[in-house]
């Protein structure tokens, strides 16, 4: 018998899909680079008032992130206007296919 299918995870360094083993305690990193990247900052942070878990992101990638999101926005915006319009279900199933590759890009901090 086998066990329900788990949930994919994210990596909690750069949000990448981390592939599930199957069996035994989830992977938190995607590779051994992201989790050697979350090392080095929960060092930094150590004896700091700056939570262990918190995210810390460069200016440079605190701008990408945000410009990512407004991606985000504005397709969500463009499926809305070609709905209201009544945009042909090719044209909208081919929006929708967009705004998800976009909202699974914004979904990473790094």
């Amino acid at each position: 018998m086998v066990g329900p299918s788990r949930k994919p995870e994210s990596c909690v360094w750069c949000g990448r899909e981390v592939a599930d083993t199957g069996v035994g305690r989830r992977k938190r990193y995607c590779r051994q680079s992201c989790r050697q990247r979350a090392y080095e900052q929960r060092a930094q942070v150590k004896g700091t008032s700056i939570p262990a878990d918190a995210v810390v992101l460069s200016r440079e990638e605190s701008v990408a992130v945000m410009d990512r999101m407004f991606e985000v926005r504005c397709a969500a915006e463009d499926l809305a206007t070609a709905v209201a319009e009544g945009a042909a279900a090719d044209e909208l199933a081919s929006m929708c296919d967009s705004l998800v590759q976009l909202a699974r890009s914004a979904e990473r901090l790094r």
